[in-house]
């Protein structure tokens, strides 16, 4: 039975990926560059989580020092996956730049048994080979006009940090949902501000971002990254790199529902095999 165990945790999970799924609306509606987005956000997400922690006064110092290398590892995972990507996008397209970051949770999905002693069955390896049908079919051509070898090397980077962020989350256990996505995020904001730095600089929003960039900070990164890690350390890796797929899934449907964009019949098809795949990892054996 899906979900039958861990529910609450899958749920979390669940939404945390359709709340990034709406990022693409709401970053349509920004005239902010990526970087600089990414950027707004998780200062604003880091700083509503970190108050929260704050307000909480039930911080400890101890466990928190435990476990600070992944904390921080995981942090720094979060800022170059995006940083990365960013990098990827200028020098491949981004359907492509998007294929090669999607490979993350694949990663772990395969180093599953090694990293974190969970048995990789047939059926989870017919369910990975499944997803990555669906995800070229939803990423459309890869053809790229400026192919490039540092730009592959780029991408497949982002792809590394993105399973890195992973791996380094489910080894922390003590630290709460909250203080991680706290600490993570505010160590995520300083290395996409040294990006920014040293690449696009600095722009000030119009009038008319603010409202958005209030929505992507506070619910789809402040909520959504507190949902993300809290349910993450709860649920088997394996879940977790399967059901993280639902994420360009939900960012193609919101796509077409929120800025009428025309969905190919192969992307329609991809859609179904990814949530099919997702569908067919979780039932148990």
């Amino acid at each position: 039975m899906i979900f039958r165990n861990r529910g609450i945790f899958y749920s979390m999970y669940i939404l945390s990926m359709l709340l990034f799924g709406t990022n693409g609306y709401l970053v349509s509606h920004i005239s902010l560059q990526s970087s600089q987005i990414v950027l707004v956000r998780t200062l604003i997400g880091g700083f509503l989580l970190s108050a929260l922690v704050l307000l909480q006064k039930d911080v400890t110092f101890s466990r928190i020092k435990a476990e600070l290398r992944n904390l921080l590892a995981g942090g720094i995972s979060l800022g170059l996956n995006w940083v990365a990507l960013f990098a990827a996008y200028r020098m491949l397209n981004v359907s492509l730049a998007t294929l090669i970051y999607y490979a993350g949770p694949m990663l772990v999905l395969l180093l599953s048994p090694w990293l974190f002693r969970e048995k990789l069955t047939k059926r989870k390896l017919t369910a990975v080979m499944i997803v990555a049908i669906g995800l070229l079919c939803i990423t459309g051509s890869i053809a790229a006009g400026k192919l490039s070898m540092a730009g592959l090397f780029t991408a497949i980077g982002s792809a590394l940090f993105y399973a890195a962020l992973i791996v380094f989350n489910k080894k922390i256990r003590n630290t709460s949902g909250l203080q991680t996505a706290a600490i993570e995020l505010d160590v995520a904001f300083v290395v996409v501000l040294l990006y920014v730095l040293f690449t696009s600089g600095f722009s000030y929003p119009l009038a008319a971002d603010i409202p958005y960039l209030l929505v992507i900070g506070l619910l789809n990164t402040g909520l959504a990254y507190f949902l993300y890690f809290s349910s993450m350390q709860q649920l088997p890796a394996q879940s977790v790199a399967l059901v993280s797929y639902i994420d360009p899934v939900s960012a193609l449907l919101f796509s077409a529902w929120l800025l009428g964009e025309n969905m190919t019949l192969l992307q329609i098809a991809g859609a179904v095999f990814i949530i099919g795949g997702a569908i067919m990892g979780e039932l148990k054996d």
